[in-house]
C-alpha cells in the first residue's frame, strides 16, 4: 500500500498559496494585490506564513523577467517551450534560491512537489534538473550570466533589473525631461529601476476629522512628506482598530499628496461641490469627502465600473452622511452637468508605471500599444472636466505615471486646446506647502512628479489648473 503523503500535504501552504496567485495572474489577468489577501484570509496562515506568502508572491512576480533568463540558461531551452504551469513552478522556485536564499534542499524539494501538483510526473524530473542546475552556481554569476547574454545597453538594463525595455525607454525619457543632465541619466535610471524592485513602506493615512496619526502604534512608523500619513516596516494594518473602522487607511503617500494638492490648493468656501471623476477604488475619494467635510463642501465620486464603484462605497462608509457614487461615463459629464462644480480631480486612467513595485506584475501586463489609447482617454477625461468645472474652479489632473505623453503631455494639450479659458496654477508650490519639502525633481512650477528612488512615493504626477473667471 503507498503511504506516501500527498503533495498537497507536502508543500508549504505559503508556497501553494504564492502560486495560485502568480499562475492566476498570468492566466486570467488577476490582481495579486486583490487576490493575495483574499487567499490569506481564507487559509488563516500565521502572521508570518503570510508574510512568506506575500514575498514569494510579489518577489516571483517583480523579477519574473529575470528569472525567466535564468532559468532559460539553466534548462537549455527558452521558456516559451516550457508549459507554462511549470514555469510558474521554476520561477517561484528561482526566486527562494537566487532573491531569498533559502536552503536549497527546502526550495527544490518543495517545488518538485507543486510540479507534481499541477502537471505531469516527467514535469518533475525537469523541474528537479533545472533546480539543481541553478543551485550549482552562486547568484552572482547567473548574474553575470544573464547580463552577459544580453545584446544592448537597454536589453542588459531590461535582464538585470527585471523590466520590458519599453518601460526602461519610457522612464529614461521621463528622467531627461524632468531635467536630469545626460551625464547623471543613466546612473539615474538605475536608480530609479532598483527602487521599483525594492519592496515599499506600508503607507497609512488618517482621515482629517476622523483620527489623528500621532495617536497610532504600529511597527516602525515614520513619517516624512505627507501631513496626514506615516508608513510602516511591519505589522498587519487589519490590528489597528482605526483601520477596521476604516478612519486610517492604506495609502500611498504620493497618493496622499495628490488629493491634498486639489483640496488644499485654495481656502475652501462652505457650499462648494467637489467632483472625483474617476474615484475608484476610492482611497483618494474618502481622503477628499474628508477634507470636504471639514471645509463645509460637498464631494460627489464617479466611477463608471460597478464593481469598482462598490469599492468607492466602502471607502466612503467610515464618512458620516457619505458622499453620492455615480455611476456614469466620466467623459460624459461635463456635457451632462457643465459648470457645476468647483473642484474636480481626474485621477485618469493610465499605464501605472509608477506604481510598479506595489502593482510589480503591470510591468509585464502593459505595452506600448496600451499608451495610445489611454492618451486619448485621458484627454476625454480632461476635456469633461473643464466642462463640468465651474468658472474660477480648481481641476487637479493626477496620473500613477511619469510616462511624458500621460504627464506632461497632457499639461500641454489642456492647455493647448483650452487657451486663455484654463491656466497652469503653481502646483510644486502647493505640493510644498503640503509636505514641507521640495521634490528634487519638480523642475517645473506648474506640475509635481513624485519619484519612488528620491521620494520614497509612488512616482505619482500632479498638475493643477484654475479655469478662467
Amino acid at each position: 500500500m503507498n503511504t506516501r503523503p500527498r503533495s498537497s500535504q507536502i508543500v508549504q501552504p505559503a508556497r501553494r498559496i504564492a502560486l495560485e496567485v502568480i499562475t492566476a495572474v498570468r492566466e486570467d489577468d488577476a490582481y495579486a494585490n486583490l487576490l493575495l489577501p483574499t487567499k490569506l484570509a481564507r487559509a488563516k496562515l500565521q502572521t508570518n506564513d503570510a508574510a512568506l506568502a506575500t514575498e514569494l508572491t510579489y518577489g516571483t512576480l517583480r523579477m519574473r523577467g529575470y528569472y525567466d533568463r535564468v532559468i532559460s540558461l539553466a534548462a537549455g531551452r527558452p521558456v516559451e517551450k516550457i508549459d507554462p504551469l511549470v514555469l510558474d513552478v521554476l520561477e517561484l522556485a528561482t526566486h527562494q534560491l537566487l532573491g531569498m536564499r533559502t536552503a536549497s534542499h527546502a526550495a527544490v524539494n518543495e517545488s518538485v512537489e507543486l510540479a507534481r501538483l499541477v502537471s505531469s510526473r516527467s514535469a518533475t524530473g525537469f523541474v528537479n534538473g533545472v533546480l539543481r542546475t541553478i543551485t550549482r552556481s552562486e547568484p552572482d554569476v547567473w548574474r553575470d550570466r544573464v547580463i552577459a547574454d544580453a545584446k544592448d545597453n537597454d536589453s542588459r538594463l531590461s535582464a538585470e533589473y527585471s523590466h520590458p525595455t519599453w518601460i526602461i525607454r519610457a522612464f529614461r525619457r521621463s528622467l531627461s525631461a524632468a531635467g536630469v543632465s545626460a551625464d547623471a541619466l543613466e546612473d539615474e535610471l538605475r536608480d530609479l529601476l532598483d527602487a521599483d524592485n525594492v519592496p515599499p513602506r506600508l503607507g497609512l493615512v488618517a482621515l482629517p476629522g476622523l483620527a489623528d496619526r500621532d495617536d497610532i502604534t504600529i511597527p516602525g512608523r515614520a513619517t516624512r512628506r505627507s501631513p496626514i500619513g506615516f508608513s510602516a516596516t511591519g505589522g498587519d494594518p487589519s490590528d489597528i482598530a482605526e483601520v477596521r473602522a476604516g478612519t486610517v487607511r492604506v495609502q500611498d503617500e504620493g497618493s496622499q499628496l495628490a488629493a491634498l494638492a486639489l483640496s488644499r490648493a485654495a481656502s475652501i468656501a462652505p457650499g462648494e461641490k467637489w467632483l472625483d471623476l474617476c474615484a475608484g477604488p476610492g482611497g483618494k475619494s474618502a481622503l477628499l469627502a474628508a477634507e470636504a467635510r471639514l471645509g463645509g463642501a460637498v464631494l460627489t465620486a464617479n466611477e463608471p465600473v460597478p464593481a469598482r464603484a462598490q469599492l468607492v462605497r466602502n471607502a466612503l462608509e467610515a464618512i458620516s452622511d457619505p458622499p453620492e457614487v455615480l455611476e456614469l461615463d466620466g467623459t460624459t459629464i461635463g456635457a451632462m452637468r457643465p459648470e457645476s462644480f468647483d473642484r474636480i480631480l481626474v485621477d485618469a486612467p493610465c499605464t501605472g508605471l509608477g506604481a510598479l513595485r506595489r502593482r510589480p506584475e503591470a510591468r509585464w501586463r502593459k505595452s506600448p500599444r496600451d499608451v495610445a489609447d489611454l492618451v486619448q482617454l485621458q484627454e476625454r477625461l480632461i476635456d469633461s472636466a473643464v466642462e463640468a468645472l465651474r468658472r474660477g474652479g480648481i481641476l487637479a489632473y493626477v496620473t500613477c505615471s511619469p510616462h511624458v505623453a500621460e504627464t506632461r503631455g497632457q499639461v500641454v494639450g489642456a492647455l493647448s486646446r483650452w487657451g486663455d479659458r484654463l491656466t497652469a496654477l503653481d502646483t510644486g508650490t502647493v505640493v510644498a506647502e503640503i509636505s514641507g519639502e521640495t521634490s528634487e525633481r519638480a523642475s517645473e512650477a506648474s506640475q509635481v512628479q513624485l519619484w519612488p528612488h528620491i521620494d520614497a512615493t509612488d512616482a505619482m504626477f500632479i498638475a493643477l489648473f484654475r479655469k478662467a473667471d
